[in-house]
C-alpha cells in the first residue's frame, strides 16, 4: 500500500494513509458534479473511474461513457505522476473520500489555501518522504 501525499507550495502538508481515494468537486462554469476514483500503483496515480452530471463548457465525457443515474461514466485507466488541485473560494471545495470511509474537504487536510493555491497530489513514494508533514493530517 502506497500512501498518497498532498503538497503546497513543494511542501508536505498531508498524507492521506490509504492507496485510494474518490475526488469529488463541482465545475466552477456549469456547476456539474464530477466524480473522480484514483489510486496508487507504485509512485503513479492512476485514474480508474471518472463520471459527470452533464456536459458543456470543456467537459464533454469520451465516447465510451455511458449514462447512468443521472451522470456520464467512463474509466479511463489513465496513469499520472501526480495530480493538481486548484483552491477557489468561488466554488464548494474539493472533497476527498478514502477508501476506508469518511470524506474531508481539501482545506480541511491541508490547512487553510489561500484564492489560487495549487495543491499537488502524489503517491508517496513518488517523493523521498523522510519528514513528517508539516502539519499533521486530521
Amino acid at each position: 500500500m502506497d500512501p498518497i501525499c498532498f503538497l503546497v507550495a513543494g511542501a508536505l502538508r498531508a498524507i492521506l494513509p490509504e492507496d485510494e481515494f474518490t475526488l469529488e468537486w463541482r465545475h466552477s462554469v456549469q456547476r456539474a458534479r464530477w466524480i473522480e476514483h484514483y489510486r496508487t500503483d507504485g509512485a503513479t496515480l492512476v485514474l480508474d473511474m471518472a463520471s459527470v452530471e452533464g456536459t458543456g463548457a470543456g467537459m464533454e465525457p469520451p465516447s465510451s461513457a455511458v449514462r447512468r443515474d443521472g451522470a456520464w461514466i467512463w474509466y479511463p485507466q489513465t496513469r499520472l505522476p501526480e495530480l493538481r488541485l486548484t483552491y477557489s473560494s468561488f466554488v464548494p471545495d474539493y472533497t476527498l473520500c478514502g477508501a476506508a470511509g469518511g470524506c474531508r474537504t481539501l482545506a480541511s487536510l491541508v490547512g487553510p489555501l489561500p484564492e489560487g493555491a495549487v495543491v499537488t497530489v502524489r503517491a508517496c513514494s513518488a517523493l523521498a518522504v523522510g519528514a513528517a508533514p508539516d502539519r499533521p493530517p486530521r
